[in-house]
């Protein structure tokens, strides 16, 4: 069942994915060009492409609207490996978790009917 969804919420939801989608490129070409040695410092250097690489494909696949699903779940591990890493390191948790829940967010604005539990 198709679930008509209003324009402000279409609207809203394209802006926050974009802006998601935004952060999430800036990180990986942080991973991949701008400051590699990050990823050494938290001993995550020898995955460091694998990683960026994996953060472009999956905030690309949550931009699209036919592949946001398949994007929000591999998002939503990303980010939880991302709270795991910060709690392990002594790290605030706070923007990882802001980031997940508005990638949820999104993905609830978009496809209500994900958030269903009938």
């Amino acid at each position: 069942m198709k679930t008509e969804i209003s324009k402000t919420r279409t609207i809203t939801a394209w802006v926050i994915a974009g802006l998601l989608t935004a952060l999430y490129l800036f990180s990986a070409s942080g991973k991949l060009f701008l400051h590699p040695e990050q990823m050494d410092q938290i001993k995550l250097g020898d995955w460091r492409i694998i990683i960026g690489l994996g953060e472009i494909t999956s905030a690309l696949l949550f931009l699209i609207p036919k592949t946001n699903k398949q994007g929000t779940l591999l998002l939503s591990s990303y980010m939880g490996g991302a709270i795991i890493l910060h709690m392990t390191g002594g790290m605030s948790i706070a923007m990882p978790t802001v980031v997940l829940l508005l990638v949820w967010l999104v993905a609830f604005l978009r496809n209500p009917q994900l958030f269903d539990l009938k």
